[in-house]
């Protein structure tokens, strides 16, 4: 399937439009009751809101590519220059400032790998913004405004938790950069887990309209809070066909608060653990109703797991009360939780119930060694690490596998132009045993006319011959 068009929106609950919100109040939920409800205007809610939402504005300059010009032969005949020609590639999304000092959120495909970026506010003027932090875990990206000495209206924080299925909701942004767009619709569906866009698969599903440059957008609940922010969109035409997908804003709060607190990555509570989904034969062999939870199907030793006791073939059902139907739901409740705690988790062990008290670490990243390397090879333009817990986890890897992996690609760099992918592992080089770094950059220094190279990429392993 054709990867989804990205998008962004913002969610609005249905609102008493009359009168003041009261934002600690529980939401009244109810049908319209009379031709007066159905003529209620959501403008008071969106006018309330608009300020908060930006547009943004990404560039970056890349080469035009011509095939030909890599061909001495074709170059020497007739005349081509070797310097290729630089082209403006520019990319439209939306965003929401959620601190008056000029933190913007927004979606980090809108500003990956950008030259330049620049917000434009609700009243057309326009701010040049540097990247702050980028986490491509989540598809989030935080900005700030440059040379900006005002307070700009922001939106706060909503718990997410609390949208339900068909709560009314407002789609605000810049579709196809016509201006600023306001759509409506309902929640469609909560915690969709099988949508493949991020590394934490929770989404909000939502049947407001939208389309591509919305990107980056809010989820705004009935209050006026912050509720989420949307990444994609499920598209066969690339224009809306009903089915929206939102970053919860408890996931939104996590990045935005690494950023304010100076740091350039977000750190996220490690498990050691892996966990497999629950399948019908799985199920029926455990004697369960339904095939809901997370296996654990390893254990890593002396890992937070591990030191609360958790144990293989361990089933978790909740997490800190609140349910846990598959691993991406695990996935997603634990990395939301506040690094320096502890988080209850709720297991069946041999048809027992057991509560485990888990502490809220980060996963040791000593012995990375991240490298780039630039020794012209088939690997030139690859960054690589040491398999250290953090990388493992970064990269849903087992801690204990065996060689160096490929953690990113310089654009138009040669070991992307051979294949060579993100998430790669180089166990072997012309039969020379891969296990640091440093092997593989003293591999590179070695003139070769052939390079034999052992990757492990999906679990299989490929074994490629390319020339020098």
């Amino acid at each position: 399937m054709p990867r989804p068009f990205v998008v962004a929106i913002i969610l609005l609950g249905v609102v008493a439009l009359a009168g003041t919100v009261d934002r600690g109040a529980a939401q009244d939920r109810r049908v319209p009751a009379s031709p007066a409800d159905i003529r209620l205007s959501y403008a008071p809610i969106v006018q309330r809101v608009q300020p908060a939402v930006v547009n943004v504005y990404a560039a970056k300059v890349v080469q035009n590519r011509n095939p030909l010009l890599d061909d001495p032969i074709f170059r020497r005949f007739f005349g081509v220059p070797g310097q290729q020609p630089e082209q403006m590639q520019r990319s439209l999304g939306s965003g929401v400032m959620v601190d008056p000092s000029g933190l913007v959120v927004t979606n980090n495909h809108v500003i990956e790998g950008a030259d330049q970026v620049k917000v434009s506010l609700s009243d057309k003027r326009e701010f040049e913004a540097e990247i702050v932090l980028k986490d491509s875990r989540t598809d989030l990206a935080v900005l700030r405004l440059k040379d900006s000495r005002e307070k700009f209206p922001t939106l706060d924080f909503a718990n997410s938790d609390e949208l339900q299925v068909g709560d009314v909701v407002l789609a605000i942004g810049n579709p196809f950069g016509v201006g600023q767009t306001v759509t409506h619709g309902i929640i469609s569906a909560l915690a969709r887990t099988q949508v493949g866009i991020t590394d934490y698969q929770f989404f909000i599903q939502t049947d407001a309209a939208i389309n591509p440059g919305n990107s980056g957008g809010a989820l705004v609940d009935m209050t006026g809070r912050l509720a989420g922010v949307n990444t994609a969109i499920f598209s066969r035409s690339g224009g809306s066909q009903g089915i929206g997908f939102a970053i919860p804003a408890n996931m939104v709060r996590v990045v935005v608060a690494s950023a304010k607190n100076g740091g350039k990555a977000v750190k996220r509570p490690w498990l050691g653990a892996r966990l497999q989904a629950v399948t019908p034969e799985i199920a029926e062999t455990l004697g369960l109703r339904l095939p809901s939870g997370a296996l654990v199907a390893n254990v890593v030793a002396n890992s937070p797991a591990a030191r609360a006791g958790l144990k293989l073939s361990d089933l978790i059902v909740a997490i800190d009360s609140q349910a846990v139907d598959d691993p991406n739901a695990f996935d997603y409740r634990f990395a939301t939780r506040p690094l320096g705690g502890t988080s209850q988790i709720d297991v069946q062990r041999a048809g027992r119930a057991i509560r485990l008290t888990v502490p809220l670490e980060t996963a040791p990243d000593t012995g990375r060694n991240e490298i780039v390397l630039t020794t012209r090879s088939p690997f030139q333009g690859a960054k690589i690490a040491n398999i250290s817990p953090a990388v493992a986890d970064e990269l849903h890897l087992d801690v204990d596998t065996e060689g160096v992996v490929v953690t990113d690609l310089g654009n138009d760099t040669t070991a992307a132009n051979v294949g060579f992918q993100k998430g790669d592992i180089i166990t072997a080089v012309n039969n020379q045993k891969i296990t640091k770094t440093s092997d593989l950059e003293r591999a590179t220094r070695e003139s070769a006319r052939l390079w034999r190279i052992t990757v492990v990429r999906g679990g299989q392993q490929i074994n490629v011959t390319l020339g020098g």
